[in-house]
């Protein structure tokens, strides 16, 4: 049997990490500007986390959500005092996908309304309500079209504020800062209106921190610089580094009822010792103040070179140039041995474990430099 071929592969094996390097099969050293899509958030083969997962799989991997798992109330705890949401309620899945569509679905049995509002440029997944509500039409296969999805510009409130006032709609679903979209962020007084308007028509505000959260901007999540509060937050990729694994943050105003949402594997006790080590280590190194710290240098000496725009809060950092960043890309990965990620043709985006340390990122503007 073969792979299903659905990746472009570079003819690189990476076979081992450490902090913000990985390795290949031949041993050559990588800088990790990318983190796996932002996967890695503390860093690979953390020592902490390491052991943590290792002694819990030795006691055991996985039971059932019949019976009650101690490590999720602990984790639950953890995380709801780590962001500032211990009044809300976690729920436990396995992608930023599957995340997204328990979002849009519990929004829908919340208020008995089916229409959702997107925005232009945006990325929620690729399964079925997820996919409907990415505006990429291409990912959207035949089976999966019927959700009825409005995309309005990012930024244009009065868009917005027509379309909600229809009545109509159960949700409106928005990335902290956009990632495939080029990294682009939400203007702060648009998210706070944005807020209103949902508060006033009765739609649930869900904020998709995919990508944005779990430190990568600065602070917890990307929508925390705005004040406001959304209903459902969407979390995944950094919250367990590496093990999959995503949840959902939901307000009180929501009513758990048996049977709306379920999962096999969601919050597995492998999982939760994997994402209360990831909690123990961006508390004690205090990695989000980092991804601010270096994110700001990086920003400030990025927009020293000659490039089109630099965009980005923390370490969640779009840079777009006027040409396709292809060549320099390629440059930087076979000449200059660093990872990076892409938006579109023209921007490079950078994803970093948060441990990025101020010497590996003066290496990277470094590297750079060589290629542009």
């Amino acid at each position: 049997m073969e792979l299903f071929n659905v990746y472009p592969l570079f003819p690189i094996e990476i076979v081992k990490g450490s902090g913000c390097k990985v390795y290949d099969k031949d041993g050559q050293e990588y800088l990790d500007l990318y983190g796996g899509h932002a996967v890695i958030s503390v860093g690979h083969s953390h020592p902490t986390y390491v052991k943590a997962i290792s002694e819990q799989v030795a006691k055991l991997g996985f039971y059932s959500n019949s019976v009650i798992n101690g490590l999720q109330r602990e984790f639950a705890s953890r995380l709801g005092k780590a962001c500032g949401y211990d009044d809300y309620f976690l729920f436990l899945i396995n992608s930023g996908a599957e995340a997204n569509e328990n979002a849009l679905k519990l929004a829908s049995f919340h208020n008995g309304k089916k229409k959702v509002m997107s925005f232009k440029h945006s990325f929620h997944g690729r399964t079925s309500a997820a996919v409907n509500v990415t505006d990429i039409p291409k990912y959207v296969a035949p089976i999966n079209e019927g959700l009825d999805v409005t995309f309005v510009e990012l930024g244009n409130i009065e868009a917005v504020r027509t379309e909600l006032q229809k009545g109509t709609y159960s949700s409106v679903i928005i990335e902290g800062i956009q990632g495939i979209g080029g990294i682009q962020i939400p203007d702060d007084e648009f998210m706070r209106q944005l807020r209103n308007e949902c508060t006033k028509n009765d739609v649930v505000m869900i904020l998709d921190e995919i990508q944005s959260g779990y430190g990568r901007s600065g602070k917890f999540f990307a929508h925390q610089y705005t004040g406001i509060k959304p209903d459902i937050i969407t979390v995944a990729k950094g919250i367990c580094n590496g093990l999959p694994m995503s949840g959902l943050l939901i307000s009180p105003i929501f009513e758990a009822v048996y049977g709306q949402l379920g999962t096999t594997f969601g919050g597995n006790h492998l999982a939760c010792a994997g994402a209360i080590a990831v909690l123990d280590i961006i508390e004690k190194e205090n990695l989000i103040d980092n991804a601010a710290k270096v994110g700001d240098y990086l920003l400030t000496e990025l927009k020293k070179l000659p490039i089109k725009d630099v965009r980005g809060r923390g370490l969640m950092i779009g840079i777009e140039f006027e040409q396709s960043i292809k060549d320099i890309r390629t440059k930087l990965l076979f000449d200059q041995k660093v990872f990076t990620g892409v938006a579109g043709t023209n921007t490079i985006r950078l994803l970093p474990p948060l441990c990025l340390s101020m010497s590996e990122a003066e290496e990277f503007i470094k590297r750079l430099k060589n290629c542009i």
